[in-house]
């Protein structure tokens, strides 16, 4: 998936349109990744009533504020407008975490022309491979919404691990969209606690050596019946 755009210019649809172009900034944001590819124009209708359906799809598997842990995901609009102006109004309506190529760029034909995309609105799936797990997916996210992005994960073997800590710090669990098949736990231990080592002072077993820290001095009482009992002078 990464080489389909490799030597080429993806831009960022917020405010500043960055453009993501070296080697480390496209794989970085495509490698291990389901892509979708959005083959779509403004002067489309269905176009335009698509639209929210698959805002509100990307958004609950990137956004923040529907999910903690964003989806390995990405999704690049591939223009068919006939006009800058075209293209611009129909990104502005777009989730900002979306990419797209520049209108002038030459290869949103060549990838309509590969995927063989004759009708508008198409999303193209593609695996991390770049092998082709739907050909056309607006249906899906019509009628299934972001439910469809596990059966896509599961087609194409891709693991994503989350990790979260429960409240009582007991359990380290290990989850992915394939739960429950795939689960494990780990056990952490977050009660850690400093050890100190005594030695003993001169010949006799009733003597230990004073240790000083920031917080105060150890000293030694002896009790009857007992091997020793540290307290602390304070």
């Amino acid at each position: 998936m990464v080489d389909l755009f490799l030597n080429r210019v993806l831009v960022e649809n917020n405010w500043d349109q960055d453009e993501l172009n070296t080697e480390r900034e496209i794989t970085g944001i495509l490698e291990n990744r389901i892509v979708m590819l959005f083959f779509a124009s403004a002067k489309c209708d269905k176009c335009w009533e698509f639209l929210p359906a698959l805002n509100d799809f990307f958004k609950r598997l990137k956004d923040p504020a529907y999910i903690e842990y964003p989806k390995l995901l990405a999704l690049i609009y591939i223009s068919l407008d006939q006009s800058e102006e075209q293209q611009e109004r129909f990104l502005r309506e777009m989730h900002k975490k979306v990419l797209f190529l520049a209108f002038e760029d030459p290869y949103r034909k060549e990838l309509q022309a590969m995927f063989k995309v004759k009708d508008a609105p198409t999303v193209v799936v593609l695996r991390p491979d770049g092998s082709v797990i739907s050909p056309n997916a607006v249906q899906d996210i019509c009628r299934f919404g972001a439910d469809c992005f596990r059966d896509w994960q599961e087609a194409a073997e891709l693991v994503e691990r989350s990790f979260m800590l429960n409240e009582e710090f007991d359990d380290l669990n290990l989850r992915s969209a394939t739960d429950p098949v795939r689960r494990l736990k780990y056990k952490t231990e977050d009660d850690k606690r400093k050890t100190r080592w005594w030695k003993p002072w001169g010949k006799g077993k009733d003597r230990y050596e004073e240790e000083e820290d920031k917080d105060g001095s150890w000293d030694t009482k002896r009790k009857e019946g007992d091997k020793g009992t540290l307290r602390r002078i304070i």
